[in-house]
């Protein structure tokens, strides 16, 4: 049943970033550019169902519908989260490319991508090398 949930999850995340064309770096790249407001109503969205899901679920439910607890994670500023997101946001604003949206993409036939993937690949094996340091 979890794996279920997951993927009906996931295909609804991915239809998502697709129908609102987040799949498409230069969609992403007008709208990091202040040209393209569209994406801006996406995120507000989905931040807003967000806070939403975070505050009234474990309020509303008692605990998830397929068993266990709602976490509670408390969020640690440092260095080395202000240097990953920043470095995050510079990648994400030369290539236009986030994560989620670029694994979505390549359901969409966008096979340039994968270099974006490559690149997303390499830094998380950097960041572990780095962590182990």
């Amino acid at each position: 049943m979890k794996f279920l949930a997951v993927l009906v999850g996931g295909a609804l995340f991915g239809f998502g970033l697709a129908l609102s064309t987040m799949v498409r770096p230069e969609v992403v790249l007008s709208f990091l550019r202040f040209q393209d407001f569209g994406l801006m109503l996406v995120m507000g969205g989905a931040v807003a169902v967000t806070l939403l899901a975070y505050l009234l679920l474990p309020r509303l439910l008692g605990q998830p519908l397929l068993g266990g607890y709602f976490h509670q994670h408390v969020a640690h500023w440092n260095r080395d989260t202000l240097q990953g997101s920043a470095l995050f946001g510079v990648g994400w604003g030369l290539c236009g490319v986030c994560p989620g949206p670029a694994i979505a993409g390549l359901g969409t036939g966008n096979w340039a991508l994968l270099w974006a993937l490559a690149g997303i690949a390499l830094g998380a094996l950097a960041q572990g090398w780095r962590a182990k340091a």
